[in-house]
């Protein structure tokens, strides 16, 4: 979610290492031709991740009353549906960098004051950071210094920059009704090489439920490291610390399996839902 030009398509190319458009299709499955409209209720999918499925919503400073309405009851409904496949697991409301003059719209404001969205965290991406450096050079070169000496300090006042403006944010949406349960800034997601990793470990960790963590984690194809982790963090140390405790013999086969559920597989059929 999040307003136009705001870098979703990019994102979620990068998290499903494609550089492909995605496919699009209807709530019953049929595929969907025509590109440049929005429709929420319209499903998502790259071929090199289909264990993914985005919803996209039109751009909040464009959108009327009624698309905000719909995309309201979108969410209320698929929020609370016993149907994995068709639950929203998560959701990604973008702010892009290139907009810092006016970070938090009153678009925005709406949603995180009137948008009740359950248990279904609310993730913010900060994006287009890149934007930011070269801010920052012109900064620099208004404040007086040659280009080599702003190019040199440019990156360390990118981060005072992003540190600010993040900031700001923070501080505009701690104060709504429904506030955001965690904070990514994104850069370089541009280049095919762009790295999600930080995205995958921040909703995983605002998920309300150790399955989900395995669905989303079992999903990406960011890194294997956070794959290691969390079947390290969540399932090794519980099975070392109730066989320390209670003094119970482990069962190899199950904690092979309990580790390998951590990791991409071919038999999972369950989707991880984004909106």
């Amino acid at each position: 979610m999040g307003r136009a030009n705001a870098g979703k398509t990019t994102i979620l190319q990068r998290v499903c290492n494609s550089t492909d458009k995605p496919e699009i299709f209807d709530g019953k499955g049929n595929k969907y031709f025509q590109r440049g409209y929005h429709d929420i209720q319209n499903e998502l999918v790259f071929q090199s991740n289909p264990g993914f499925v985005f919803h996209d919503s039109c751009g909040f400073e464009a959108g009327s009353t009624q698309q905000f309405d719909q995309m309201k009851q979108f969410v209320a409904d698929h929020a609370v549906t016993t149907r994995v496949n068709e639950r929203i697991h998560a959701i990604w409301f973008c702010i892009p960098m290139t907009d810092s003059h006016r970070t938090v719209t009153a678009a925005e404001q709406k949603f995180f004051n009137e948008c009740d969205t359950g248990h279904v965290p609310v993730i913010v991406l900060v994006t287009k950071v890149d934007d930011l450096y070269r801010r920052a050079i012109r900064e620099l070169l208004d404040g007086g210094l040659t280009r080599a000496e702003a190019k040199e300090r440019a990156t360390e006042k990118q981060g005072e920059l992003l540190d600010k403006w993040l900031g700001h944010v923070k501080h505009e949406l701690e104060m709504c009704k429904f506030p955001p349960k965690g904070y990514v800034s994104l850069q370089k997601m541009h280049q095919e090489d762009g790295d999600c990793t930080l995205l995958m470990e921040c909703t995983a960790n605002v998920l309300n439920e150790e399955g989900l963590q395995r669905l989303l984690i079992s999903t990406q194809q960011s890194s294997i490291g956070i794959c290691v982790k969390y079947a390290v963090n969540c399932t090794l140390r519980n099975y070392m610390t109730l066989s320390l405790k209670d003094r119970l013999q482990v069962d190899v086969k199950h904690l092979e399996a309990d580790l390998l559920s951590w990791f991409p597989n071919c038999e999972n059929v369950s989707q991880f839902v984004i909106c």
